[in-house]
């Protein structure tokens, strides 16, 4: 492949944000401190002495609400605006219907995620210092402080969002969002029944946060799917990729995967188990197509990603058949969180690998 080529996909890939993001990311964490510390004032004014968590009323709930108000305003002013940044052209040719869901997912999961990181954070900060009541001093500056770094951080981020950065993206609000919901359960032995058990609990938080971690992450799951297209695109056109269907049939493989994983919260197992369990089962089965797959959709990338593929396909086998009741050796709770586990750190690897084909450093 030539240097033109190479510099090309190099452009494509840009992840660092410019002076000029860096500085309107400043200026909008400014901005929601200031907002920060009038809410927060307002707040203590109200209820001068309020816990810091574990209550209906607590100041996580006030804080963590307030970031993802932020983290919503911060996301749609900054990926807006980053649509004409180098590497980022591309996104004006996506049709209209494309280009709103495309933004919905990142704004949606940004708040959530803004939302899930202060309200945990407040709850590790609550068993630091256990009775500890938030006056009014300290509610303006808290909250200024949780609103400033919530607009600082989610504004550099989809001021430079790549394929890698989504699945980083992604990954992280799984892990803090099905983290959160496992600490915050009324019911703490919920691992004896199964996995989705955690969100059964009805106007309960944890499984509010369980079933919308869920369905959020399938909403970014889709737009993450558009940065694969394009990536894949661009790959084939440079001659790396040798299949030029793949670029269209594995998207769509993301897409419904997608669906499938929102489906799996929007339909909670106490509420319909059957669309649950195909959804969970159709996720699945999307997961081994893209493994099995492989050698023909992705023909072309380095032989490590293929060994590393096998690797993720033998780990299913192996756990399908320590789960199978003549053996029993894992719980259905061990099984679900190791496949989930392994269908995204697959993803996690597969990124990895499509951010440095073509590349001979």
């Amino acid at each position: 492949m030539d240097t033109s080529d190479t510099s090309a996909l190099s452009a494509a890939t840009s992840s660092t944000p410019g002076r000029r993001a860096e500085s309107e990311a400043v200026y909008a964490a400014l901005s929601a401190g200031i907002v920060g510390a009038i809410y927060g004032l307002i707040l203590g004014s109200v209820v001068p002495d309020r816990p810091v968590a574990g209550a209906a009323d607590s100041f996580a709930i006030w804080a963590a609400t307030g970031a993802g108000i932020v983290a919503a305003v911060a996301s749609s002013i900054g990926y807006w605006r980053a649509r004409h940044r180098p590497g980022q052209e591309w996104r004006g040719s996506l049709p209209l219907w494309k280009a709103i869901v495309n933004t919905a997912s990142v704004v949606v999961v940004h708040a959530a995620l803004a939302f899930v990181a202060a309200y945990a954070l407040f709850r590790v900060f609550e068993r630091g210092f256990i009775g500890l009541p938030i006056v009014t001093f300290w509610s303006v500056v808290m909250m200024a402080t949780t609103l400033g770094l919530a607009a600082w951080i989610v504004y550099l981020s989809v001021s430079a969002m790549t394929t890698q950065r989504m699945s980083s993206l992604m990954l992280a609000f799984i892990a803090i969002g099905t983290l959160t919901a496992m600490v915050t359960t009324p019911d703490p032995k919920w691992w004896t029944i199964h996995f989705s058990h955690l969100g059964t609990f009805e106007d309960d938080l944890s499984s509010w946060l369980f079933n919308g971690t869920l369905i959020a992450a399938g909403l970014l799951v889709t737009t993450f799917a558009v940065y694969v297209a394009h990536d894949m695109r661009a790959l084939a056109a440079a001659g790396v990729l040798e299949n030029p269907r793949g670029p269209r049939i594995v998207p769509v493989l993301f897409v419904i995967m997608g669906i499938m994983l929102a489906c799996v919260g929007i339909f909670p197992v106490d509420v319909n188990m059957t669309a649950h369990n195909l959804s969970a089962s159709g996720m699945a089965v999307m997961f081994l197509v893209l493994l099995i797959g492989g050698p023909r959709f992705f023909r072309g990338l380095p032989r490590t990603y293929f060994v590393a593929s096998w690797g993720f396909l033998a780990a299913v086998v192996v756990s399908v058949i320590l789960f199978i009741p003549a053996i029993g050796y894992f719980s259905l709770t061990a099984f679900e969180i190791i496949v989930f586990a392994l269908i995204f750190g697959w993803i996690a690897v597969f990124i990895r690998f499509l951010g440095v084909a073509g590349r001979h450093d």
